[in-house]
């Protein structure tokens, strides 16, 4: 639980820095530039994440793993989740968002735990009890509370619609994968990381950005663009950092519960931005209530009491 949380504060920490650089003028220049924004700086995000996680799998020695790994079936199931929860999880988000308004999308990333519960109860046999699905529930409406805005503006119903169903059951079906996957001991959550974000970066640079003719926008902004590759760089530090942490509560405690204590970013963004970017507008009774629920909730819906009561009776 402790791992998860981590993944959670540190995601937030990502999702603060990434938010500064899609700010940054490079990417709100043209209109061509706001476009394309989304889909590269997710290419350059996890192309430096794999960066990022193979100078760690490297330092442990863990490379050679990565490849061995990748040839068995495990390894290319870990590949198949990064497809699915990279380029086609977060290329809904960015249709939802696109079509139905950033709080819509807010919601759809945050109801993927959820979906995600749901299919690990059907394919992984984890129980989750009716006590914890209501606690997941008044997580994922402190989170609504976060992120709403009364000026929500539906461009297109359907095509929003579909994106939103793209990212929960993306990001949903991703964690689940991986929960099967890092059951696999050739596949350590180190290992299924560095095998996550450089799939996602190369399908994302092979695949996407060519459709979307984005290559000649991403190459300009290597050169004389000042801090954004550094803030990049340094958001996809915070991304592997949370990953890993995301893998490892998926390894002990499973997907449901790690999908719960993850989305808890949501509040740990509000706590930091008041802390240290000293953002004291965020001080308003309806998102100090929110950020609470979300943290409160999220965590009760992480923990198996029943497990908890179970230990504490054989340590006595």
């Amino acid at each position: 639980m402790i791992a998860g949380i981590i993944a959670g504060i540190t995601w937030a920490i990502e999702t603060i820095i990434i938010g500064l650089a899609l700010a940054m003028t490079p990417f709100v220049s043209t209109e061509q530039a706001v476009l394309l924004a989304p889909f590269v700086s997710t290419f350059l995000h996890d192309a430096f994440s794999a960066i990022w996680a193979c100078i760690y799998n490297g330092v442990k020695g863990n490379l050679s793993s990565v490849v061995k790994a990748l040839k068995t079936k495990s390894g290319r199931f870990v590949s198949v989740a990064a497809i699915i929860g990279g380029p086609i999880g977060m290329t809904g988000y960015v249709l939802s968002v696109a079509n139905m308004g950033a709080s819509i999308g807010a919601v759809a990333s945050a109801i993927f735990p959820a979906i995600g519960a749901a299919l690990a109860y059907l394919f992984l046999k984890e129980k989750m009890q009716w006590y914890r699905w209501v606690f997941l529930i008044l997580s994922l409406l402190g989170v609504y509370g976060l992120s709403y805005s009364p000026d929500i503006n539906i461009r297109n119903f359907w095509l929003g619609f579909a994106g939103t169903l793209m990212c929960a059951f993306g990001w949903g079906i991703e964690a689940v994968i991986i929960a099967k996957c890092v059951q696999d001991d050739s596949v350590t959550d180190e290992i299924a990381l560095q095998i996550r974000q450089t799939t996602s970066a190369l399908v994302y640079g092979v695949i996407i950005l060519p459709i979307i003719k984005g290559w000649g926008f991403t190459t300009s902004l290597l050169i004389g663009t000042g801090m954004l590759i550094p803030t990049i760089a340094i958001a996809a530090l915070f991304a592997t950092v949370s990953y890993l942490f995301y893998y490892k509560a998926i390894s002990k405690i499973g997907a449901s519960k790690s999908m719960a204590l993850n989305i808890t970013y949501s509040a740990w963004a509000v706590i930091i931005s008041v802390v240290f970017l000293k953002d004291f507008s965020l001080l308003n009774p309806i998102t100090v209530i929110c950020t609470i629920a979300v943290l409160v909730f999220a965590i009760l819906a992480g923990a198996d009491y029943k497990e908890l009561v179970s230990r504490k009776q054989m340590k006595e």
